[in-house]
């Protein structure tokens, strides 16, 4: 269990006070919220980017899937997924990128993706390092939906081989409801309502009619 207890943390006023939170082990759980929640700086405390007064579960290794790719530009893609996980194998690493289907792309350079191509490769990437816990800030924004639907597919695939815990935040109800099995509302640093959804990965957004009218009309009381 990840545990946030007593948090606080302030900028030009006070974001969070006395903020607690327990993240289930091997699960995946989405922050859901209007901007300035606070939800990026949850996940910024978490990896230690950020500090903070209070207590958070010790982590000794963390993914962080960022909303840019942060590739290396002069290294090809097994270059870039090998520089962060030295000891992964080559079959490791072939392995992942043929769930992905972005075997054929190893020997390219980052600027020889496109953008869904890349977000692959930064995916493969977190799942490949021995992380604890992988977070994930608005992964998926800019995307057209038919690429975002594939990309959390491919997402989910790779999940359920290990089921690690994992951190996401987005504004996007569709992709709260097509990847988290439990959800948090914040809004200014506070947990304004949860769902819990099934565990069943991939999930079809319209397995879900209910949840996500009931989510939609809890973020339109935030407003």
């Amino acid at each position: 269990m990840l545990k946030l207890e007593h948090i606080y943390k302030s900028y030009d006023k006070p974001l969070f006070e006395d903020f607690n939170l327990e993240i289930e082990e091997g699960k995946i759980t989405c922050l859901l919220g209007e901007s300035g929640a606070g939800k990026t700086t949850l996940l910024r405390m978490i990896s230690k980017l950020t500090d903070y007064k209070g207590y958070i579960t010790p982590l000794d290794k963390v993914s962080y899937i960022f909303q840019e790719n942060r590739l290396i530009p002069h290294m090809t893609i097994y270059e870039n997924l090998k520089f962060i996980c030295p000891l992964a194998s080559e079959e490791e690493i072939q392995d992942l990128l043929t769930i992905l289907e972005i075997e054929e792309k190893k020997n390219k350079f980052p600027k020889e993706l496109s953008g869904g191509e890349a977000k692959r490769v930064s995916i493969a990437r977190a799942f490949l390092f021995d992380a604890e816990v992988i977070l994930m800030d608005e992964p998926f924004v800019s995307l057209d939906l038919a690429l975002k639907v594939k990309l959390i597919k491919y997402f989910s695939l790779l999940w359920k081989k290990n089921k690690k815990t994992v951190i996401f935040v987005t504004h996007d109800v569709d992709e709260a409801l097509l990847l988290a099995e439990k959800i948090y509302i914040i809004k200014s640093g506070k947990i304004y309502h949860d769902f819990t959804l099934s565990s069943t990965l991939p999930r079809d957004i319209s397995d879900e009619p209910e949840f996500r009218s009931k989510i939609i009309s809890k973020l339109l009381e935030i407003g």
